[in-house]
């Protein structure tokens, strides 16, 4: 590793024995970086640079922040944690609001100032925060003012300052107008780390991954720069929050490294997307594959014609959830897999490459395999573990679970995936989402998007439920679409649907109506709590 530019050793000292890292691969793909590069002021410099310094960063509402303008607050902000609240480079500052151009502004001022970003899910509460706040030794804490109060009481005590954001009389506000927007940026080594990225944690503590400030310029060099191929013209938006590193990526990282605009809005569903895609005219949107599904219910008399790049993550894309949108907007959805500990996407596809069904290829850069139990390559066409290694890779803070995730220099995603001998990935299940039922083995993702084609179902979910005869039967958890009555009739009419699309052994025994599913604050769904 490089020397690192920070004083507060933290984070270099809670890396992981470097022995149990994996490895890196820096492919032609990618530019190289230098030894000292700050991510922050790479991604805005780098755009002022370009001759985008008036064009739009960021618009919300009837704001408008130039990339002058974004540079310059956090500029005034990095300052302001420097001179009067004291941070330290290598300090932890955790970030905590809804997406806006104020938490943009802090997470650029944070690591302009040399320190390390934290941001965290809104819907987190007090012991959801607290061991996050533990883990990480958490020197500033910044919320926004229109968040629940009892955070602050849990805070208390547990950082050297706390501090609002959010309007004119908030704490940050304040201490920026006394700064004249001049600051030199920390000049970081490209291994220091910027972030600790939390998993979004679907079982026990959550993990913290380290990202280093390369990482940060990698995922937009790989996955953006040769999936996605944006324009500084385009205009992005989305639904994942910045707390997410799918949202860091796809609605803060991107836009600026390619002199392109971002889009926030206040929350919604469906049709507050459409709304904000009509009024901005959007060109690239992120979201997950639940909100594609109702949005192509209400895209009929909508103009979308801005739209060209919807990109789908989070969770696996059910084909009739991408068949069903393409249908009604023309727009063929690029689906991918990504992870915390891989800070964005690494296998994907676009355009023509895109093969419906299938999550893609890897992304320029990375390199994948199937392994099987004994940690070898399977042949092509067999299911097994997916492995993968590039650019980016695993980092546990404190190394707790380091020797699970990473074997023998390859990151092991928990995954089960097949290749096929086009060199397309194909998702199966989840490692721990695999029924065994009659001496079956079944995926539950498989199950799902047989019942997702079902006209009456919104969403679902399978899993393998107790039985004192067979020992395990497929159940699955469905919420119907808004109408749609419950009855015997309909869980016949869908056990019957299931078993003329896959074959019969895979239909759900047991079918439960509910009002909504369980999901972890990033979206992703949590069949642990559906495994009663």
């Amino acid at each position: 590793m490089r020397a690192s530019a920070y004083i507060d050793s933290f984070a270099k000292d809670h890396l992981p024995d470097k022995a149990t890292w994996p490895d890196f691969i820096f492919e032609k793909s990618l530019p190289t970086y230098g030894e000292q590069i700050n991510a922050a002021t790479e991604l805005l410099r780098g755009a002022i640079r370009a001759g985008y310094a008036e064009r739009p960063a960021i618009m919300m509402g009837d704001l408008i922040w130039s990339y002058n303008d974004l540079d310059k607050i956090s500029n005034q902000i990095a300052a302001a944690l420097c001179d009067d609240y004291g941070l330290i480079s290598g300090n932890r500052v955790l970030l905590r609001g809804n997406n806006t151009p104020m938490l943009a502004a802090l997470w650029y001022g944070v690591l302009k100032a040399g320190g390390i970003a934290v941001t965290t899910m809104t819907m987190l509460r007090q012991k959801e925060l607290d061991p996050i706040i533990e883990i990480a030794k958490i020197d500033i804490i910044i919320i926004e003012n229109n968040l629940s109060i009892d955070v602050f009481d849990s805070c208390i005590g547990k950082a050297k300052h706390i501090l609002s954001f959010g309007d004119n009389d908030c704490d940050i506000e304040k201490a920026i107008l006394n700064k004249d927007g001049n600051f030199e940026a920390i000049k970081t080594s490209s291994d220091d780390v910027a972030l600790l990225a939390f998993t979004s944690g679907t079982t026990g503590i959550p993990k913290a991954t380290m990202q280093f400030h390369r990482d940060i310029l990698a995922m937009a060099d790989s996955f953006a720069r040769h999936i996605l191929k944006p324009e500084p013209t385009d205009i992005f938006c989305g639904s994942p929050p910045l707390a997410f590193t799918f949202g860091l990526g796809g609605l803060l990282v991107f836009p600026a490294r390619f002199g392109s605009c971002v889009v926030y809005y206040a929350g919604g569903g469906a049709d507050v997307i459409l709304d904000v895609v009509e009024k901005y005219k959007i060109t690239t949107l992120f979201t997950a594959p639940t909100a594609y599904k109702v949005m192509t219910d209400h895209v009929e008399g909508r103009d979308i014609s801005s739209l060209k790049t919807c990109v789908s993550a989070g969770e696996n894309l059910p084909l009739a959830v991408s068949d069903n949108f393409y249908e009604k907007s023309g727009i063929r959805l690029i689906d991918g897999i990504g992870a915390t500990e891989m800070i964005h996407v690494f296998i994907s596809a676009s355009g023509d490459d895109v093969r419906p069904g299938s999550t893609g290829k890897v992304v320029p850069g990375y390199e994948a395999k199937i392994w099987g139990d004994d940690n070898k390559e399977l042949p092509r066409e067999n299911a097994g573990r997916l492995v993968v290694r590039g650019p980016t890779g695993c980092r546990y803070l404190n190394g707790d679970r380091q020797s699970t995730y990473v074997i023998d220099g390859w990151n092991v995603t928990g995954d089960i995936f097949k290749q096929d001998q086009d060199g397309y990935f194909w998702f199966v299940a989840r490692g721990d989402d695999i029924i065994v039922t009659s001496g079956y083995n079944v995926g539950s993702p498989e199950v799902e998007q047989a019942i997702m084609a079902h006209d009456a179902v919104s969403e679902c979910a399978v899993v393998g439920a107790a039985d004192a005869q067979r020992g395990t039967i497929i159940k699955a958890f469905i919420v119907l679409k808004d109408g749609v009555e419950q009855s015997d009739q309909l869980i016949k009419e869908i056990q019957t649907f299931v078993k003329e699309n896959i074959a019969p052994y895979k239909y759900p025994r047991a079918i439960e109506f509910i009002d909504q599913l369980p999901k972890s604050p990033s979206g992703k769904l949590l069949r642990k709590d559906l495994k009663g």
